[in-house]
């Protein structure tokens, strides 16, 4: 026989093609999901069968004929799948298949097999499969390992062609580029047109082909390189060019980050438009400094504001919870003024993180009645995340060995 390493790889198209399976257990199970995935036709020989099986017959997916395999059953089939746990039958199945000269495929004998399915994954268009000389577990571990790398994209799977013009915003995550999230490097590395803030994972810019349209739209205090508008603009008319463009935000794009005015703009332009979620710097700042905004006997929420407007801060004060401050390191002496005027104790921990999640990040603590002196004699500049409550000083008092 020829030996498993003379191998042709071929992709099958079966949509609508008559397919075989002899068997009904839990390996013509997955085999039969599989086909029916690709529009195959699917005819099931076998005395008996999986639950699975039965529904998918019940709903006329499949059809099933509940008896043994006959020679007569492939006549008019295209492909053949022996599935049975009877290695005679396999065996028999595959020789009636080579006779009338249709494929066949042998779940229990590679080595005897005319074909092999291979190990497949599929991610965003793009599909691998594997075969190593008949080894299906060495097949899985190696298209699992592809696939994961496919899924954070971390391989070059950009299209040649342009699929339409659509945007995608993609929350970049608190600045590390590690902690974008797997979709949304999939969705950057596929991008004809990239539009990125600031505060958004500048490093991953270098991941990307020498012809991908660079666009730097950052906005710091009083330094704006575009309007929002002029932003707006710019998103609509790459996409409405045909080409794929990601808007790429620090943070996540519907946690004060206008996300909702761009999808908006796309929306009023007809373009086709989606948000991929990123990790919003109100959550992992803190994280980052060790201090959890929630902690059981401490606070049981948290409110997120943005320092550029300061407004009426009763209810925070009121409700006990801790206040997540945004972009407020301009704003901090309105904020102490607000909170103290509506009561907050003046001895409530404050906690200012800078540039979390990066190698110059630094945490300056204080208390209502303290911060301001202590962030001006540490020269706190942005981007940074205010945090008030109780639970700055959790674990403080935790790694003090103190109970709280």
């Amino acid at each position: 026989m020829t030996s498993p390493h003379m191998t042709y790889p071929l992709a099958l198209r079966i949509e609508a093609r008559r397919v075989i399976v002899v068997g009904a257990g839990a390996v013509a199970e997955r085999r039969i999901d599989a086909l029916l995935a690709a529009g195959a036709d699917v005819t099931v020989i076998a005395p008996d069968a999986t639950d699975r099986i039965i529904e998918l017959a019940t709903a006329g997916l499949v059809a099933w004929h509940a008896r043994p395999y006959s020679a007569a059953d492939i006549s008019e089939a295209w492909l053949v799948h022996a599935a049975t746990n009877v290695e005679a039958v396999n065996a028999r199945v595959a020789a009636d298949a080579d006779a009338a000269r249709v494929w066949s495929v042998r779940a229990d004998d590679a080595a005897s097999s005319a074909a092999w399915v291979p190990a497949t994954t599929r991610v965003d268009g793009v599909s691998v499969s594997v075969t190593s000389d008949g080894d299906p577990r060495r097949s899985t571990a190696i298209r699992n390992a592809i696939g994961d790398l496919l899924a954070r994209g971390a391989l070059p799977t950009r299209p040649t062609r342009s699929s339409g013009g659509h945007v995608v915003l993609i929350g970049g995550g608190p600045g590390d580029p590690d902690l974008i999230t797997v979709r949304g490097l999939a969705e950057l590395r596929n991008a004809d047109v990239v539009i990125h803030d600031r505060l958004s994972p500048r490093e991953l810019l270098d991941i990307l082909d020498d012809d991908v349209v660079i666009i730097d739209a950052g906005k710091g205090p009083d330094d704006h390189t575009l309007t929002q508008d002029e932003i707006n603009d710019a998103i609509v008319s790459h996409a409405l060019a045909g080409r794929r463009v990601a808007r790429l935000k620090g943070g996540d794009p519907f946690v004060l980050g206008r996300g909702s005015e761009e999808v908006l703009a796309c929306v009023a332009a007809g373009i086709r438009v989606e948000v991929v979620p990123g990790i919003s710097s109100a959550l992992a700042a803190p994280l980052a400094a060790g201090i959890p905004v929630t902690h059981r006997g401490t606070s049981t929420g948290f409110t997120v504001i943005s320092g550029h407007a300061i407004g009426d801060l009763s209810a925070v004060v009121s409700s006990g919870l801790t206040l997540v401050v945004l972009m407020g390191v301009a704003s901090l002496p309105a904020l102490v003024k607000e909170l103290s005027q509506h009561g907050m104790d003046p001895t409530t921990p404050v906690a200012i993180i800078e540039r979390a999640h990066t190698p110059s990040q630094r945490t300056t603590l204080g208390a209502v009645d303290s911060i301001v002196d202590a962030a001006r004699a540490a020269g706190v500049g942005n981007p940074a995340v205010i945090v008030v409550g109780d639970v700055v000083s959790v674990t403080a008092d935790a790694l003090a060995g103190r109970a709280t």
